[in-house]
């Protein structure tokens, strides 16, 4: 696996493709593990069987997204054909797994109108019944999320000079996908929600020191918030909201993206400005957002009263 994913680095993937690759190769190699009784460094690439593998990214799929599974489809059979290119096995067992088809790739935003107030008044409020809360943070990210359209993966990699430019200037840099690097305006209201939270972790964490180059957001031991800590974020701050229901099941971080595209989008924003603040390598991708408004302001034309007055015939 570490010679596959050192031969990978030749293509120069992002830290989020490369961190993807090892998640689905040792996800499944954990699953074959366990389901053969052993170790996970025991497993061999003789081991690594049709049957095998189909039982694997079976049980794979009870625990994971279409999208996701697809993902590591499409991994480990890059993986294969690498072992096959460099003599380590005769043929690529993939073609003998079923392949996910994806859902929809339509935007899944939060539903509600007003759903995001919501979720930032009560992010902004201290909860009682919390793990260990810190209001400060999790607004702050939250708001960060629904106010810059980033992905979860860009979020995670923010570090405190990430934020440029003076007041009523303000930009963050951003690396997304491909390691292609954007900027994105925030305005002062975002600016002084994410001071807030500097200057509560400053007081949590005295002795620790934070510069340029520190994390910009972090757990609750001070160290850099992981991927599955802003998932718990983002899910018990719907649930304390009340508005858990309001997100498509197939969408947790990426559903605050997607609420961020689809306001700009109500709003006018065209689809080459979307692309930029998105990061999207194909302006198609953000024509979607367009393209699921107009569906929206077509079906709120539909519901006015006054159609009624045609479905009933003068008598």
């Amino acid at each position: 696996m570490d010679v596959f994913l050192a031969a990978r680095a030749a293509a120069k993937p992002s830290p989020h493709t490369r961190a993807a690759y090892r998640r689905d190769l040792t996800g499944i190699l954990a699953i074959i593990a366990h389901q053969a009784g052993g170790e996970f460094d025991e497993v061999t690439v003789e081991d690594l069987t049709p049957r095998v593998l189909r039982e694997a990214f079976a049980a794979f799929a009870g625990t994971h997204a279409k999208a996701s599974i697809g993902r590591a489809w499409s991994t480990w059979n890059q993986f294969f054909a690498f072992l096959v290119a460099d003599g380590y096995r005769d043929g690529n067992p993939m073609a003998a797994v079923p392949k996910a088809h994806p859902r929809s790739t339509g935007p899944k935003p939060l539903t509600g109108t007003d759903t995001v107030q919501r979720l930032l008044t009560s992010a902004a409020l201290p909860r009682p019944d919390a793990r260990n809360p810190w209001p400060e943070r999790d607004l702050a990210v939250l708001a960060t999320l629904l106010l810059t359209g980033l992905r979860s993966a860009e979020l995670l990699c923010l570090k405190v000079s990430s934020i440029t430019g003076g007041p009523g200037e303000r930009r963050i840099r951003v690396v997304g996908k491909g390691s292609k690097a954007r900027t994105v305006p925030i305005e002062d209201a975002l600016q002084q929600v994410i001071d807030a939270y500097q200057a509560s972790r400053r007081e949590q964490f005295p002795a620790k020191r934070i510069g340029a180059r520190s994390a910009l957001f972090v757990d609750h031991h001070g160290k850099p918030l992981q991927r599955s800590g802003l998932q718990y974020l983002v899910a018990t701050g719907l649930r304390a909201a009340g508005v858990a229901d309001h997100r498509s099941p197939y969408a947790l971080v990426h559903a605050l993206r997607h609420t961020f595209a689809t306001t700009l989008a109500q709003h006018g924003t065209s689809a080459r400005e979307l692309m930029t603040l998105l990061g999207h390598a194909s302006m198609a991708t953000s024509q979607n957002y367009i393209d699921a408004t107009a569906v929206e302001q077509r079906a709120a034309a539909a519901a006015n009263p006054m159609y009624q007055a045609l479905n009933r015939p003068a008598r």
